[in-house]
C-alpha cells in the first residue's frame, strides 16, 4: 500500500492554507487561460489570415487534451506523489505559454496550445487530491469551497482581462502574462508542497492509452459531429474508436494487477452519483453560457460590454456562495445542499428561458440564481466525492471529477447547439426569424432545465453522507 497522505493532524493550520494557496494559483491560472483565449480568437484569426474554423482549434485542442489525460495524471499522482505532477505541470504550462506568444503560424500556435494543455491537465488533475491530502474531513469542505471560488474567479476574470490585454498589447499578451505568474507559482509550490515517501508501482500503460483514445475520440465527435454530420464517415469512425477503446480499457482494468482506475469505485454510490451529478451540473450551465451571448448581442443587439457585465452575475454569485457552502457541508454533508443547488439552477434557467420579454433585472436575477445554485452544489459535491474514496485513490478521484467537468462542458455545448438548431429550423417554416429564435432558445433552455431536474434527483438519490 502506498503511503500517500500527510498526517493532517500534525500539519500546522498556517501551513495547510499555504499549501492551499498553491492549488488556488493552479486552478485560477488554468481556468483563466481556458476563458481568456476565446475573446482573442477574432484577432488571432486576423493576425494569421486564417479561417475561424482553424482558429477554433486553438481552444478545442486545449480542452480535448486536458480532458483525455486527467485520469492518467491522477493515477500518476497516486503513484509518485502530487507535488511532482503539480510542479511539472506548471513548468510545462509556463514554458508553452512563452512558445504560444512566439508562434509564427496558426498551426504552430495550435501545437503549442496542445503542449500547454499537457501542463494544465496535470495541474487540474491533482488539485482536489492535494486539498484532500492536506485537510482533515471536518475542514475539507471549506478548503474545497474556497478553491471553487478561485475557479469562478478565473472564469469571471478571463473575458474582461483578455479584452483589456488584447486591445492594448495584442493577442500575444494573453500568453505572456502567464510567464511571470507561472515562475512564481512553480517556486512557491517547490517550497510549500510537502514531499512524499512512496513505494514504486508498475504503471498501467494499456489503461492509459485506451482511455486516452476513448475520451479524445468521444469528445471530438460530440463537439464536431453536428458540423461533420452524425452519419458521416468521420463521426462513425470516431464513435467506433471510442466504443472499442472503452471495451479494451475495461478489460485492462479488470485484468491488470495494478490498474490505473479501480472500477470498484463505481460501486460506491456517493462516488458514482456525485460524478454523474457534476457532469449534469456543468452540462446545464454551459447550455446557458454558450447560447446566452448570441441572444444578448446578436438578437437583442446589446453592446458587448453590457452583455459581459450582465453575464458576470453568474460567476460573482458563485464566488460569494462557494466558501460558505463548503463550510456548511463539513457539518451537514452534501445531500441537501447539492439537491437544493441543482433545483435553484433549474429555476434560474427557466427564468432566463422566458424570452417573450427582456429586462436586465430578470436576466441578472436568473443568472444570479444559477450562480447561487452552483455555489451550493460545487464544493459540497466535490467534498463528498473526495471523502468517499480510499486514501490511495484520491488522485484518480480528483482526475475523474475534473474529467466530469470537461465532459459536461462539451456535452452542454453540443446538446444545446443541436437542440437550438433543430428547433430554429423547425419553426422558421411558419414563423419569422425573431419569433423562431425566441421559441428555439426557450425550448433549448427547457431541455436544459429538465436535464438539471434529473441532476437534482441524482443528488438526492445518493443518500445521506458525511465526510469520512
Amino acid at each position: 500500500m502506498l503511503h500517500l497522505l500527510t498526517d493532517t493532524m500534525n500539519v500546522p493550520k498556517v501551513r495547510k492554507w499555504l499549501i492551499h494557496s498553491t492549488t488556488a494559483l493552479g486552478v485560477f491560472m488554468s481556468t483563466l487561460d481556458a476563458s481568456i483565449v476565446n475573446i482573442a480568437l477574432p484577432e488571432i484569426t486576423a493576425y494569421f489570415h486564417t479561417s475561424l474554423a482553424n482558429a477554433e482549434w486553438v481552444v478545442m485542442v486545449y480542452l480535448l487534451l486536458i480532458s483525455s489525460l486527467l485520469l492518467t495524471y491522477g493515477r500518476i499522482g497516486d503513484m509518485y506523489g502530487y507535488r511532482p505532477v503539480f510542479i511539472a505541470g506548471f513548468a510545462v504550462f509556463t514554458i508553452s505559454s512563452a512558445f504560444n506568444s512566439l508562434s509564427p503560424t496558426i498551426w504552430v500556435l495550435i501545437a503549442c496550445r496542445a503542449l500547454q494543455a499537457l501542463g494544465a491537465g496535470a495541474i487540474l488533475a491533482v488539485v482536489q487530491a492535494i486539498i484532500t491530502d492536506t485537510f482533515q474531513p471536518s475542514e475539507r469542505g471549506k478548503a474545497i469551497g474556497i478553491n471553487a471560488m478561485f475557479v469562478s474567479l478565473g472564469l469571471a476574470t478571463g473575458p474582461s482581462l483578455g479584452g483589456l490585454l488584447v486591445g492594448t498589447f495584442g493577442w500575444q499578451s494573453i500568453f505572456i502574462i502567464n510567464i511571470p505568474v507561472g515562475i512564481i507559482s512553480i517556486l512557491w509550490a517547490w517550497v510549500i508542497l510537502p514531499k512524499k515517501s512512496l513505494t514504486p508501482q508498475k504503471f498501467d500503460i494499456g489503461g492509459a492509452v485506451t482511455i486516452f483514445a476513448c475520451l479524445s475520440s468521444f469528445l471530438l465527435v460530440v463537439s464536431h459531429g453536428q458540423v461533420w454530420g452524425w452519419n458521416s464517415f468521420a463521426s462513425g469512425s470516431l464513435f467506433m474508436t471510442a466504443i472499442i477503446s472503452l471495451g479494451m480499457f475495461v478489460y485492462f482494468e479488470m485484468t491488470y494487477a495494478h490498474p490505473m482506475f479501480n472500477l470498484k469505485l463505481f460501486r460506491n454510490q456517493v462516488f458514482l452519483a456525485g460524478n454523474l451529478a457534476a457532469m449534469i451540473n456543468y452540462m446545464t450551465k454551459y447550455t446557458v453560457t454558450f447560447l446566452l451571448p448570441f441572444y444578448l448581442i446578436k438578437f437583442l443587439d446589446l453592446p458587448t460590454r453590457s452583455a459581459g457585465l450582465l453575464m458576470s452575475a453568474f460567476p460573482l454569485t458563485m464566488l460569494l456562495t462557494s466558501p460558505l457552502a463548503g463550510t456548511v457541508s463539513d457539518r451537514l454533508g452534501s445531500r441537501v445542499l447539492t439537491s437544493a443547488g441543482m433545483a435553484i439552477i433549474c429555476s434560474g434557467i427557466i427564468i432566463i428561458g422566458h424570452t417573450e420579454s427582456f429586462t436586465y433585472f430578470k436576466n441578472a436575477f436568473g443568472l444570479a440564481l444559477i450562480g447561487l445554485g452552483t455555489g451550493l452544489f460545487l464544493a459540497p459535491n466535490n467534498n463528498a466525492i473526495m471523502g468517499s474514496v480510499p486514501k490511495n485513490s484520491i488522485g484518480v478521484a480528483s482526475g475523474t471529477l475534473a474529467l466530469m467537468r470537461n465532459v459536461g462542458q462539451v456535452l452542454g455545448v453540443a446538446v444545446s447547439g443541436a437542440v437550438f438548431s433543430h428547433q430554429l429550423a423547425k419553426h422558421l417554416a411558419f414563423a419569422g426569424t425573431q419569433l423562431s429564435f425566441r421559441i428555439a432558445l426557450h425550448n433549448t433552455y427547457l431541455v436544459a432545465a429538465l436535464i438539471g431536474a434529473l441532476g437534482t434527483i441524482v443528488c438526492w438519490a445518493r443518500g445521506s453522507h458525511k465526510n469520512i
